[in-house]
C-alpha cells in the first residue's frame, strides 16, 4: 500500500464491523422473502453481495471480504438459533474469496466498467466453487444426488443450471448493477469519514498486480480447505453442530436484526466522532 495513504489497524478493524454488520443484516432480509418458481427455474434472492462489494472497493478488500463473510455466520446462522459446524466453514471461505479477489481487480473506483466487471467476476468466483464443492459430494457419494423435475438426471447439469441462474439472477440485479452505481457515487464521500484519502491506482495494491502467486495460492488453499470442510461436515464429521429449538422463527430474525442495527449506529457512531475529531485536528 502508498505510504502515504496508508490503512490503520483501527480503520481496518471498523471496515471490518461496517462490512460484518450491514452484509449481516441484508442476509436476514433476504430470510424474509420468498422465492417464486417459473417452470424449471427459480427466482430467489440468493445475497446483496453489493454490500461487501462496495466497501471491498473501496476501502480494503481483505477485511471487507472478512467481515462479510462473519456477518452471514453470525447473523443468519448463530443468532437464528442453528450452526452448521464444518459445513458452514465452506461459505465462510468462497465467500471471502469471491469479494477479496473482486476489491483487488478495482484499484480505480471512478472506472465504472471495471467496477461492473469486478463485481460479476466476483460472483462467479463464488457461486462456481459453491457449485464445484456440491459436484464433489455427490461424486464422492457423501450427499444424495436430488434430481430437478425438467432437467436431465445429471449433477453436473444440474448444478451448471444452478450456477447460472444464481449468477444471471441474484448476480446481476442484485451484485453487479447496485455496486456499478454505489461505487462511484461513494467515492470520495465517506473516506474521509474514516480519515481516509480516496483509493486510487497507486494506493491499496501498490504496483502489485491484481493476481501475484500469493494471493493465487492463498485462494487456492481456501477453496481446498472448504472442499474438505464441507466433504467432512456431510460424512458426519459435523464436529459443532447444533440447532435451537426457536431456529428460524420469524422472532429471532427480528432480535438478530435489532442487533445488526445497533452495531451499525454505534458504527455511525464512531466514524461522526472520528470525523469531528479530523476537523477539530485542522
Amino acid at each position: 500500500m502508498n505510504p502515504e495513504n496508508k490503512i490503520t489497524q483501527s480503520q481496518k478493524m471498523m471496515i471490518f464491523v461496517l462490512s460484518m454488520s450491514l452484509y449481516g443484516l441484508a442476509t436476514l432480509f433476504t430470510e424474509l422473502i420468498p422465492s417464486f418458481q417459473v417452470g424449471i427455474v427459480e427466482f430467489s434472492v440468493e445475497y446483496f453481495l453489493f454490500i461487501p462489494l462496495t466497501l471491498a472497493m473501496l476501502f480494503d478488500p481483505l477485511y471487507a471480504a472478512l467481515g462479510a463473510a462473519t456477518g452471514e455466520l453470525v447473523f443468519s446462522e448463530i443468532m437464528l438459533g442453528q450452526f452448521g459446524g464444518l459445513g458452514e466453514l465452506e461459505k465462510f471461505l468462497t465467500v471471502t474469496i469471491g469479494v477479496y479477489i473482486a476489491g483487488r481487480i478495482v484499484k480505480n473506483p471512478m472506472k465504472r466498467g471495471t467496477v461492473a466487471f469486478a463485481s460479476i467476476f466476483g460472483v462467479i468466483v463464488q457461486q462456481f466453487m459453491g457449485c464445484v464443492v456440491d459436484i464433489l459430494k455427490v461424486q464422492f457419494a457423501v450427499e444424495e444426488f436430488e434430481a430437478v423435475p425438467g432437467l436431465p438426471e445429471s449433477v453436473f447439469f444440474t448444478e451448471g443450471f444452478s450456477f447460472l441462474n444464481d449468477v444471471l439472477f441474484s448476480g446481476i440485479l442484485f451484485c453487479m448493477l447496485p455496486t456499478m452505481y454505489l461505487v462511484p457515487k461513494l467515492y470520495g464521500r465517506i473516506e474521509p469519514l474514516l480519515g481516509m484519502k480516496p483509493r486510487d491506482e497507486k494506493t491499496i495494491l501498490g504496483e502489485d498486480s491484481v493476481v501475484t502467486p500469493k494471493v493465487v495460492i492463498l485462494c487456492m488453499v481456501g477453496f481446498a480447505a472448504a472442499i474438505v470442510s464441507q466433504l467432512l461436515a456431510k460424512g458426519g464429521f459435523e464436529l459443532i453442530d447444533w440447532e435451537a429449538a426457536w431456529a428460524g422463527n420469524t422472532t429471532s430474525i427480528i432480535i438478530a436484526m435489532i442487533v445488526a442495527v445497533i452495531i451499525i449506529l454505534i458504527a455511525a457512531g464512531m466514524i461522526r466522532n472520528r470525523a469531528a475529531q479530523e476537523k477539530t485536528v485542522r
